[in-house]
């Protein structure tokens, strides 16, 4: 993520909410299971599309899912996604 000696500048508000959107479908359950949690590539597009509170047009979901593993926001595998840092945004979302 971008740190604070950063020179780029900031990722845009609509870019922060896609990853707001997506963090409890990649934080772990709250029976406190330590399995890494992923989300399908595709499926993370399809929810960004669908089920957040501003859906976006297939382009900028796309876009906005780049911006984010350019940014270390997330990492990839194969096509499943995964929180660079769970341990440090999961805990905010309980």
């Amino acid at each position: 993520m971008a740190g604070s000696t950063d020179p780029r500048p900031p990722l845009p508000d609509w870019i922060l909410e896609c990853y707001e959107c997506l963090l409890p479908q990649l934080c772990p359950p709250e029976d406190g299971a330590e399995d890494i949690q992923t989300i399908d590539r595709d499926e993370a597009v399809h929810h960004l599309l669908t089920d957040c509170e501003n859906p976006l047009e297939p382009e900028d979901a796309t876009y906005a899912l780049e911006r984010l593993l350019n940014r270390g926001y997330f990492y990839q595998i194969d096509s499943e996604l995964r929180l660079t840092t769970p341990e440090e945004h999961c805990s905010v979302e309980r």
